[in-house]
């Protein structure tokens, strides 16, 4: 394996990993300021409030988008796993 194919395998198992969780820091980050947004708007100050929403809201994201992210991975280790006599000889 030359250092080029070490550094472009990186690359794209960096991006893959930016791609799937994507959707889930996205969703928890949405509804974070929300509730902060309601926790000013209100002044309440309670600390759990946003786990709640936040775990809702994340369970529900990976619902309904966990079987494209397993697609995505699925796809990444198979071209890896087919790769592997190009990249060991």
């Amino acid at each position: 394996m030359t250092p080029e194919s070490v550094m472009t395998l990186g690359h794209q198992a960096l991006e893959l990993t930016i791609i799937v969780s994507a959707p889930v820091l996205l969703t928890a980050l949405i509804v974070g300021l929300l509730v902060s947004i309601f926790q000013a708007a209100t002044q309440i100050n309670e600390q759990t409030l946003s786990f709640i929403p936040k775990l809702i809201g994340m369970f529900g994201v990976l619902i309904i988008a966990g079987p494209w992210m397993v697609g995505l991975m699925v796809d990444f280790i198979q071209r890896l796993f087919s790769n592997i006599p190009w990249m060991v000889g």
